[in-house]
């Protein structure tokens, strides 16, 4: 028997359905189609609308994951309807899957958005190569592969937005960032060429909207269909902003410095006593709490921590990877 033999299955789509012009608030539909092992997530977008409503909206272009344009949420995850296998969701979440636009609050009309914001953040970082170039060269700016390699895919990103979306502090918070900035932002402080290394990490570093306010959930990395991996460009940013000497004191700061002389002194981390490194006297507003995660035996005293058996090992380890002062 063939192994490309075509399988079907049946599978009820629970659809996000508004129309801004119309609606006042949104809605969802149903549609019981049988899916075949041959199709991705754009498939049924197609199907909706050619078999079951031409008002049906979404956004499509290229159909090989190089736009970016399709991006949409299937279970609450960020994907490319171009590239996700219907096969792949639905040993994922089973058969019964719900298709809605990358942000919901942004709905223009059905799977269609508003990504203003997106571009807003995008635009503030500074995304392009700022360096005082001679008009007549007599030579082009050399880049050694070892320097190129340093971009370390950052220049993949296709802006679709599905790590924007999909990042919990970009929810909550109008003025953060997000991760594709962050991404691009990397792309461009990891190029030598780059002049404007110090103004773009000082607005990185401002609070509210830079870098510290990234939670590492790690659902940016999760969800990227270019597997440019936002979380550890933002990591390195991190660094920069101990290397380049731009990182000021602050809580989010101290608490990276106090991450490091915990596993150093320890070499396991002592959640209380990193508290009370990145709070200082602020930290007494944290008591209440403090005492019910002891009670629950999720913070230990300082006397109570066991150290490390490879102890020394870490220090050693810890040493040999610093390389930005704190």
């Amino acid at each position: 028997m063939s192994t490309n033999t075509i399988t079907t299955q049946k599978v009820n789509f629970k659809v996000f359905r508004f129309n801004a012009d119309e609606d006042y608030l949104p809605y969802y539909e149903n549609y019981d189609m049988d899916v075949t092992s041959e199709e991705v997530v754009l498939d049924i977008l197609n199907r909706i609308k050619w078999d079951h409503d031409g008002s049906f909206s979404y956004r499509r272009s290229c159909r090989h994951g190089i736009c970016g344009a399709c991006a949409i949420k299937v279970n609450g995850r960020s994907t490319l309807a171009c590239k996700e296998s219907m096969t792949t969701m639905i040993e994922t979440f089973g058969n019964e899957l719900v298709i809605e636009p990358l942000s919901k609050k942004r709905a223009i009309k059905d799977m269609i958005i508003d990504k203003a914001d997106f571009w807003e953040k995008h635009d503030a970082i500074q995304p392009y190569l700022i360096s005082d170039v001679d008009e007549h060269p007599e030579h082009e700016h050399l880049v050694t592969p070892e320097e190129a390699e340093e971009l370390n895919e950052a220049d993949l990103c296709i802006q679709c937005g599905a790590c924007h979306y999909a990042c919990p502090v970009v929810e909550v918070n109008e003025d953060f960032f997000g991760p594709a900035a962050f991404a691009k932002a990397y792309r461009f402080e990891a190029d030598v060429r780059d002049d404007a290394h110090d103004s773009r990490l000082q607005d990185l570093h401002k609070e509210s909207q830079g870098l510290w306010d990234c939670v590492k959930c790690f659902e940016c990395a999760e969800v990227c269909p270019k597997d440019v991996n936002p979380i550890e460009k933002i990591t390195k940013l991190h660094q920069m902003l101990f290397k380049e000497g731009v990182a000021t004191s602050n809580v989010a700061t101290r608490h990276a410095v106090g991450f490091k002389h915990s596993i150093a002194r320890n070499g396991v981390l002592d959640e209380g006593g990193m508290v009370l490194y990145s709070e200082g006297l602020a930290v007494v507003k944290h008591l209440p709490l403090a005492a019910r995660m002891f009670v629950k035996g999720k913070i230990v005293p300082p006397w109570g921590i066991t150290k490390s058996d490879n102890l020394d090992e870490i220090k050693k380890l810890v040493k040999s990877s610093s390389t930005a002062k704190f």
